[in-house]
């Protein structure tokens, strides 16, 4: 792989702690949700938000890279990541991904299959395929 861009973040203090990132853009604290027996203190984040919130907006320009590349107008589109963790069968800890995606400038058709193809070149998508269950909706 020919390397185009590094980010780097460090935590402090896993799920209870701090993240940031080396640039300082990123400096957030943590808690754990209430859901999961955290306080899910205010103000907070926490790293599956951290992971939706990332997903949604390399997918999104995954979408967009497929509609340039087949000449389609989009419109204004959304995804929206839905990125739940919970228990798995072997006693750890796995994660499931929903991404309802929104693209109001194409018929049902034409968007599912763009946000199939859009499925296969999104980094995101290719570095959770087989390990990660992904759901694709269009909305």
């Amino acid at each position: 792989m020919k390397v185009l861009y590094t980010a780097e973040a460090t935590a402090h203090g896993g799920r209870r702690g701090r993240v940031r990132s080396s640039d300082g853009v990123l400096d957030l604290e943590l808690a754990v949700p209430e859901q999961m027996g955290g306080s899910g203190a205010d103000g907070r984040t926490n790293p599956e938000q951290l992971f939706a919130a990332a997903y949604a907006a390399c997918f999104q320009s995954a979408l967009a890279l497929v509609a340039r590349q087949e000449n389609a107008s989009l419109g204004d589109t959304t995804v929206t990541s839905q990125v739940s963790i919970g228990r798995d069968d072997q006693g750890g800890f796995g994660l499931q991904v929903q991404l309802s995606v929104s693209v109001p400038g194409v018929g049902r058709e034409q968007a599912e299959n763009l946000v199939a193809k859009a499925h296969q070149v999104c980094p995101y998508s290719r570095a959770t395929r087989g390990n990660v269950e992904v759901r694709l909706a269009v909305t």
